[in-house]
C-alpha cells in the first residue's frame, strides 16, 4: 500500500473521472470509495488481497453470503440447504431466478465446475485448500487422485448441488462464503484472459461497466436475484494514495467511504473515523524450506535472540501479539515465544551445528517498505549480528510485486499481514499444513497436522483447545513470528450510509448498503 501527493493534482483527478463516467455527474445516486492503488484480477479463484475481496463483494456471490453485521452465512445463490444428521453432507438448492449479468442461468453444474477448476492441481489456487475438508479434494488438487468422481462434489439435478465431506467441518458453511467459491461463468473457466471486466458475466448484485487504472465503475446487475434489494444505482471506486486530497474529498462530501489512503489529522468530523479490532496478524515467517532455516533448532534460536519486549512494545502497536490467533471469546490463548532466551538459544545452534552462528549463510529479511519504516526488521539484522557470526541484511520487494515474491516462496524470511476470511481460528491455522496452498514457509509437522484435522470433527471447548495446542507448536517452532494484531480503520459517515456496520474481517457487502433517511442529493457538497 501507498502514500503521497497534492490537491491540484486530485480535481485534475476528478474531471477524468467524471468525464469517463458521466452518469456519477447526472443525478444517479453514486456511492463513491477510495482505495490504495493496487492490482486488481478478476478472476476470483486466484486472487489474493483484500482489496479484490471487497470489490468481489459487489460483484460475484456464492451459495451462501456474509451477513453484513454478525458475518455469519446467510443464503444467497442457494435458497436453503439441508446437512445430514452426521454432518457430512450437504445438498443446497439454487434459486429458480439465479443468473449471470448476461442473462444465463446459474446452475449446479457451475458450481460443481468451477470448484474443479479451483482444486486442479495446475491452477494453483491459494485458498484452494480450503476445500481439503471435501471428500476427496485434498488428493485432487495435490493431483494424487485425478478421476473427478472420486470427490464428494455432485450435481444432483440441474439445481441441486451436493457436497459430501471426510468429517463433519462445522465451519464448511462460513467457507463458502469467500469469494473463492463461487461460480464462474462456463466461457472463463481455464481462461487466462480476464483483461476485460466489463465483458465478465457476473454473479453478484454489481457489475463492472467501466474500469481504467483510477477508477472502476459497477452499475446494478439487472438480472440478479435480489435486485430489488439494491439502492445504490453506482458504486465508484478509485485508487487514489494523494492522503491529503482524498481527506479533503470526503470531508467535502464527494467520497462516501475511504477504505485507505487518508489523513486522521485533516478528517473535520472524528466521529467519521470508524476503528474496531479486525481478525488480523502482521507476523514475520521464516521459510523451512531454506536452509538452514529448514531446522527447527535454528529458526527457534534466532527468535529466542530477539528483543521480544522491545519488538511488541505498545508504543509501536496498538495491540502486540503474543499469537497468531486475535483473540477470541472461550479460544485458549497459546503459550508462544514472549522473552529472549540467549543460553537456550545459541545452545540450539551448537546442537544443529552452527555455534556461535559460525557456518550460517547470509540471512536475508524480505520486506515491502525501506528499512528505516521497518522497525521489526532493524531490531532483527541488530540482535543477530551482535549475538551471532553471520550476516543479516534487509530486501525491498515494492507492492504490489511483493505478493508476488512470497507467493513464489523466494524468501528466507518475510513480514505479512493476514486478515481471516471467515470467524474461526482455522483462518489462521489451516494455512500453516503440510498441504496447504496458503503455506509458502513450507512448514510440515506431523502432529500439527493431526491435531488440525481432530479439531475439524470437534465442537465447542474441546476443538477450541484443540486448535491451541497446534497453535503452540507453530509458535514455539519459530517458523511463524506474531508483531501485532491490526486494527481496522475506515472514515465513512455512518449517518449518511445504512448496511455498513465494523466487524473483524473488514469485509462489507455492497449489497447491504443503502442511503440513510436524511442523505443529501448526489453530487452535492455534505457540510
Amino acid at each position: 500500500m501507498k502514500h503521497s501527493d497534492h490537491v491540484k493534482r486530485s480535481i485534475l483527478l476528478m474531471l477524468v473521472v467524471i468525464a469517463a463516467f458521466p452518469a456519477a455527474a447526472q443525478g444517479v445516486d453514486t456511492f463513491v470509495v477510495n482505495f490504495l492503488p493496487t492490482r486488481i484480477g478478476y478472476n476470483p479463484l486466484v486472487s489474493y488481497t483484500t482489496s479484490e475481496a471487497q470489490l468481489f463483494a459487489g460483484i460475484y456471490e456464492g451459495l451462501v453470503t456474509y451477513d453484513p453485521f454478525s458475518l455469519d452465512p446467510v443464503p444467497a445463490i442457494a435458497s436453503r440447504w439441508e446437512i445430514s444428521q452426521d454432518g457430512t453432507r450437504y445438498r443446497f438448492t439454487i434459486r429458480p431466478d439465479a443468473r449471470y449479468s448476461n442473462g444465463d442461468p446459474i446452475l449446479a453444474a457451475d458450481f460443481r465446475d468451477t470448484w474443479f477448476e479451483l482444486l486442479h492441481p495446475d491452477t494453483n489456487a491459494a485458498y484452494a485448500s480450503l476445500m481439503d475438508v471435501v471428500l476427496g479434494a485434498a488428493e485432487y488438487r495435490t493431483g494424487t487422485q485425478s478421476d473427478p468422481a472420486t470427490v464428494g462434489i455432485r450435481v444432483v439435478s440441474e439445481r441441486v448441488l451436493e457436497v459430501e465431506l471426510e468429517r463433519r467441518a462445522t465451519h464448511f458453511l462460513r467457507i463458502l462464503c469467500h469469494h473463492s467459491f463461487v461460480p464462474v461463468h462456463p466461457s472463463l473457466l481455464a481462461s487466462d484472459d480476464w483483461d476485460d471486466p466489463a465483458s465478465i458475466p457476473t454473479s453478484g448484485p454489481y457489475q463492472v461497466s467501466a474500469s481504467d487504472e483510477t477508477s472502476i465503475l459497477l452499475t446494478g446487475n439487472p438480472e440478479y436475484w435480489d435486485r430489488r434489494r439494491i439502492e445504490f444505482e453506482e458504486i465508484r471506486i478509485q485508487f487514489s494514495d494523494d492522503y491529503e486530497a482524498v481527506t479533503a474529498a470526503f470531508n467535502d462530501g464527494e467520497i462516501d467511504w475511504v477504505r485507505g489512503g487518508f489523513d486522521l489529522q485533516a478528517v473535520e468530523r472524528t466521529e467519521n473515523i470508524v476503528i474496531n479490532p479486525m481478525f488480523s496478524t502482521t507476523y514475520y515467517q521464516l521459510s523451512a524450506a531454506r536452509e538452514p532455516l529448514d531446522d527447527a533448532r535454528v529458526r527457534r534460536a534466532l527468535a529466542l535472540l530477539l528483543p521480544w519486549d522491545e519488538i511488541r512494545s505498545d508504543e509501536y502497536w496498538y495491540v502486540p501479539a503474543t499469537t497468531l490467533v486475535p483473540e477470541l471469546p472461550s479460544y485458549p490463548v497459546a503459550d508462544g515465544i514472549v522473552a529472549a532466551d540467549r543460553d537456550e538459544a545459541l545452545g540450539l545452534l551448537a546442537e544443529a551445528g552452527f555455534p556461535q552462528g559460525r557456518g550460517m549463510p547470509e540471512i536475508v529479511i524480505s520486506i515491502p517498505t525501506p528499512l528505516e519504516a521497518d522497525f521489526v526488521a532493524q531490531r532483527m539484522i541488530e540482535s543477530w549480528e551482535e549475538a551471532l557470526e553471520v550476516d543479516v541484511r534487509a530486501e525491498v520487494v515494492g507492492y504490489p510485486d511483493y505478493f508476488d515474491f512470497i507467493d513464489d516462496e523466494s524468501f528466507m524470511i518475510s513480514t505479512m499481514s493476514w486478515i481471516g476470511d471467515f470467524a474461526d481460528p482455522l483462518t489462521f491455522l489451516d494455512m500453516w499444513t503440510s498441504g496447504s496452498n496458503l503455506n509458502n514457509s513450507r512448514f510440515s509437522n506431523a502432529e500439527y497436522d493431526r491435531l488440525i484435522r481432530t479439531a475439524m470433527g470437534l465442537l465447542g471447548d474441546e476443538r477450541y483447545e484443540t486448535l491451541s495446542r497446534a497453535e503452540a507448536i507453530l509458535l514455539n517452532d519459530g517458523v511463524v513470528l506474531p508483531i501485532s494484531h491490526s486494527p481496522s480503520i475506515n472514515l465513512i459517515n455512518l449517518g449518511l450510509v445504512d448496511g455498513w456496520y465494523p466487524n473483524p474481517l473488514d469485509i462489507h457487502p455492497f449489497k447491504f448498503m443503502t442511503p440513510a433517511s436524511g442523505r443529501p442529493l448526489p453530487n452535492v457538497a455534505r457540510r
